[in-house]
């Protein structure tokens, strides 16, 4: 069976973070494994506390991990802190870890702030170059790349930039009223886009979460980044038009929505 490991925060209300990473993952049929950066107590209105993981326990967590059940892939979401970053980046480059796919998560769909200032330094400096693809929403392309993004010709060349500078494939994410359900992913000087039909569900809690899980789910299987990707937008859309409704904000998806036959 193929691996995968999650390094990301917990949420508590598991809609997102590493509790939305495992079900995403187990759903397209990997073991998935887990290194805690962070727990969060948060819910469908907002996230209402941190409490982060010690630069020393996240890194027995991941020496724990790949001595014992090698990830074939590895998906790297919330991580709030410089220390925490460069820790990552160090054992990821000591245990030669591959198929690292790259969540920059900023702010939650709740608009809460997840990302402290003195972080992005290390997570462009340390993390994208290790990356085999980033998943920037329409708000972080613009951050990652320094461009306003109004359209699709915005979205191509901020994926481009941030290609060109970190040395990583870039899989655009369409949403905040830019190509809603088109993403565009840049990789090797081109960019391919994905189209996908808008599904009209409010509750969207943690679906950059699983998009970017899924794709490392599916690379750790051995599928190739295009596949990967066409293959994380359908299960991401099922996720959505299962119509879960739980909650009194952006409520979660269901990941197990092939599980449930009635």
């Amino acid at each position: 069976m193929k691996t995968a490991l999650t390094i990301a925060g917990s949420d508590s209300s598991g809609g997102a973070g590493i509790q939305a990473d495992i079900k995403t993952m187990a759903a397209n049929g990997v073991f998935a494994m887990s290194a805690i950066t962070a727990l969060t107590a948060q819910n469908t209105t907002g996230v209402t506390g941190i409490f982060e993981t010690t630069p020393e326990f996240l890194a027995a967590q991941l020496d724990a991990v790949f001595p014992d059940i090698y990830p074939d892939a590895v998906k790297i979401g919330m991580v709030s802190s410089a220390p925490l970053i460069r820790t990552i980046a160090e054992r990821l480059r000591f245990y030669e870890a591959k198929h690292i796919v790259v969540d920059p998560v900023m702010v939650a769909t709740s608009g809460s702030r997840l990302l402290r200032d003195d972080a992005m330094q290390a997570l462009t400096e340390q993390l994208l170059p290790l990356a085999e693809v980033v998943t920037p929403n329409i708000p972080e392309a613009e951050i990652l790349s320094g461009l306003a993004i109004t359209d699709a010709a915005g979205m191509e060349a901020a994926a481009r930039k941030i290609s060109e500078q970190y040395g990583c494939s870039v899989l655009c994410k369409g949403g905040h009223k830019v190509n809603d359900a088109d993403d565009l992913l840049w990789r090797n000087g081109s960019g391919k886009w994905f189209r996908g039909e808008r599904i009209h569900n409010p509750n969207t809690h943690g679906t950059g979460c699983t998009l970017s899980s899924a794709i490392a789910s599916n690379l750790a299987k051995g599928y190739d980044l295009d596949t990967s990707v066409e293959r994380a937008k359908e299960y991401i859309s099922g996720c959505l038009s299962a119509m879960l409704d739980l909650g009194r904000g952006s409520g979660p998806m269901n990941h197990m929505h092939k599980l449930f036959l009635d």
